[in-house]
């Protein structure tokens, strides 16, 4: 990494563009120059970067002359708008949207996963879901080794997969709780303190959410498998960091939970807490401000032949997101793809 690079963050003020800012600095990134983009409500306000205040610009069309990478954090209408204006103006942009995730032109890209997909990249390098990427950095030494038929997944997700309204509301709703207070919901449907809601963005008709079909998707095209059959119930939980999922897989040919102890152990951002006689798994609250995905509880399923179940949790705003994205452009740096 000889040359340093000029960054953009868009959404530098919401909860991921927050940790984008810190891990650019706690990794090292070479950056000759930092451009910190949110709304017009936010321009003006200060953010701190390498011990200095940088102010906030507003996001606008012509916000990104000169940058070499955009990270994009401001949701998908945002992405959609401001993104191809970025492309034009010469940057990469790692978008952590939705928007141009299933595009075929588009890269979706967890590094431990398919980092050679980063060589085709046409301006616009696409960030999986959240929970997607905790489950593929953990289900890929199992694909690569043994095959998978078939997933099962369950997800668990913290509050802060919604922002920095949510992380309010749940703490506004827990002190009520205990003080007798007023719930407000305004975040969710329901109240999320004390509670959990099946449900994560809208329904489908077919009852399946569009949470539940990211992952479905993602997936598959993560894994460049479009026939792997995935199926995902996807919750809301009131936890303020870190996505916990249940995961079975159907393996391709027999493996045993020994083996895929070792197939963990030896893999790039996993780690393995797996000692239940010491009740040692992974938890949220271990999992929150580490950038590994987290995975124990393994276990033969004993209902189905070739079947397994795994617990993995990870910090949805680093790996999940931030952490990810920066990876990207390590490795957009690392190939030399940017030069």
């Amino acid at each position: 990494m000889a040359e340093d690079f000029n960054i953009a963050v868009a959404g530098a003020t919401g909860a991921v563009g927050a940790v984008m800012l810190k891990l650019l600095e706690e990794r090292g990134f070479p950056i000759a120059s930092i451009r910190p983009l949110a709304s017009a409500r936010s321009a003006g306000q200060p953010v701190t970067f390498a011990g200095e205040e940088v102010e906030v610009q507003e996001l606008t069309a012509a916000s990104f002359e000169g940058i070499d990478i955009a990270l994009f954090s401001a949701g998908g209408a945002r992405s959609k708008e401001f993104a191809p204006a970025a492309v034009e103006a010469g940057a990469v942009v790692i978008d952590n949207s939705s928007a141009f995730r299933m595009e075929s032109n588009v890269p979706l890209i967890v590094p431990e996963v398919n980092p050679e997909d980063v060589k085709w990249h046409e301006g616009i390098i696409a960030n999986p879901n959240c929970s997607t990427i905790q489950m593929v950095v953990a289900l890929r030494p199992i694909y690569e080794a043994v095959g998978i038929e078939r997933i099962v997944v369950t997800t668990f997700q913290s509050v802060s997969g919604t922002g920095k309204s949510a992380i309010e509301e749940l703490f506004d709703q827990s002190e009520a709780m205990l003080e007798s207070g007023e719930i407000v919901a305004n975040v969710y449907p329901h109240q999320i303190a004390f509670n959990v809601l099946p449900h994560i963005e809208h329904f489908h008709g077919d009852g399946y959410t569009n949470e539940e079909m990211k992952m479905i998707n993602e997936t598959r095209k993560i894994f460049g498998d479009p026939g792997l059959r995935v199926t995902a119930t996807c919750a809301r939980v009131p936890v303020f960091t870190g996505h916990s999922e249940s995961v079975n897989i159907k393996t391709c040919r027999p493996v045993s939970v020994e083996e895929v102890r070792r197939l963990l152990l030896d893999a790039p951002g996993i780690a393995l807490v797996d000692d239940p006689e010491h009740l040692e798994y992974p938890m949220p609250l271990t999992a929150a401000g580490r950038d590994e995905v987290m995975v124990g509880r393994i276990r033969a399923d004993a209902s189905e032949e070739n079947s397994l179940n795994l617990w993995v949790v990870s910090d949805n705003l680093r790996k999940g997101a931030a952490t990810n994205a920066i990876q990207i452009a390590e490795l957009l740096v690392s190939t030399g793809v940017l030069e």
